[in-house]
């Protein structure tokens, strides 16, 4: 018998206050003065209530990303503040009751898939860099190809087939997750049954509508406080193993027709800040698949970034993941010569 599931819905639309939409001068003003995390998520949210009254310029759009170090949601923000200005019928967010209604749909479509997800095999292949924090410039780490496969009895597991294109043995095969550098999991089941779990009481603001690979999207916000984020964590490997809980934010992007989740971007909260992993942030797209003859949505692409202090210096790690060759389980997963990994991204969520 399924559970009742409550989802703690904080908002359903975005107020346009009475004031008149910023104009540009009125943004750079605020823009230079948004020195502090906590000053660029009010600048955020003004742009969100008020909206603007300018063109967003590539010159305007780098401005605010070197004012901001970079603030993402910022940035993203403007973005949609332009588009609306451009277009605003199109834009128009759904109600209260249809937000509503799409959220719980998709809620229940999310976890039955997960409670009907096959069991099958699949190949990861990774792309790891590093660079200095901030500066969006990674080195090449290695590039390795994972073979992936689900259970429902085992869950997720990973097998190592080759680092920077060499074969390995048996031992570091089954080592993934203890191999130098970063990697992560989770990106088939977990990350997606974790939103809409009844224990997560996460909560959700609608935020905009959009499109992504052709499919119309709503956009909502979310939160998973960290005492509802039940053996969630990240950590360290080595000498000097060790993690720390976390909590979860971020965004979902679902598909109007079918109200299913086409994207997931989250960002670690309430790790502690003695601690050496300083963030960690993630989106993953997802799209259909065949297994058996039947069709899943499955992960298409994950961008994992992990930010860790070394020494006196800030450092971020980039896990650009494909996924690809889905299998039924016990099919063989072959190294091929197009497993070539190319770090480029996928289609990003945009306006209709």
């Amino acid at each position: 018998m399924k559970k009742f599931i409550a989802i703690i819905l904080l908002s359903f639309s975005i107020v346009f206050a009475q004031e008149k939409p910023l104009s540009q001068a009125e943004y750079v003003k605020l823009l230079y003065a948004a020195n502090t995390a906590a000053k660029r998520q009010d600048l955020t949210e003004t742009v969100r209530k008020r909206g603007i009254s300018f063109v967003v310029t590539e010159g305007l759009r780098g401005l605010t990303k070197s004012k901001s170090a970079n603030d993402v949601d910022l940035v993203r923000t403007l973005d949609e503040s332009n588009r609306r200005r451009e277009n605003p019928t199109t834009n128009v967010l759904p109600s209260a009751k249809e937000a509503t209604v799409a959220l719980e749909q998709t809620r229940q479509n999310t976890l039955q898939a997960v409670e009907e997800m096959p069991d099958f095999v699949a190949k990861q292949l990774i792309s790891r860099g590093i660079g200095y924090a901030g500066t969006n410039t990674f080195r090449p780490q290695d590039q390795l190809v994972v073979a992936v496969s689900f259970s429902t009895e085992k869950g997720e597991q990973y097998k190592v087939l080759t680092v920077k294109g060499v074969a390995v043995d048996s031992k570091q095969a089954d080592n993934y997750s203890g191999l130098d550098g970063a990697t992560t999991g989770g990106e088939f089941v977990e990350d997606l049954a974790r939103i809409f779990r009844s224990d997560s009481k996460t909560e959700f603001t609608l935020v905009d509508t959009g499109m992504l690979r052709g499919r119309k999207t709503i956009m909502f916000d979310y939160r998973i406080l960290i005492e509802n984020s039940k053996n969630d964590g990240v950590g360290l490997k080595g000498e000097r193993s060790s993690s720390v809980p976390i909590g979860r934010k971020g965004r979902i992007f679902i598909d109007r027709e079918l109200n299913r989740v086409l994207r997931i971007e989250f960002q670690a909260t309430d790790i502690p800040t003695t601690y050496e992993i300083k963030k960690f942030e993630s989106s993953t797209d997802y799209d259909w698949a065949e297994i058996g003859g039947e069709k899943y949505l499955l992960p298409l692409q994950s961008d994992a970034r992990f930010t860790a202090s070394w020494g006196r210096e800030l450092v971020q790690s980039k896990n650009l993941i494909r996924f690809k060759n889905y299998q039924k389980f016990g099919s063989e997963v072959k190294i091929l010569d197009d497993d070539v990994i190319i770090d480029e991204e996928v289609e990003k969520p945009t306006k209709p």
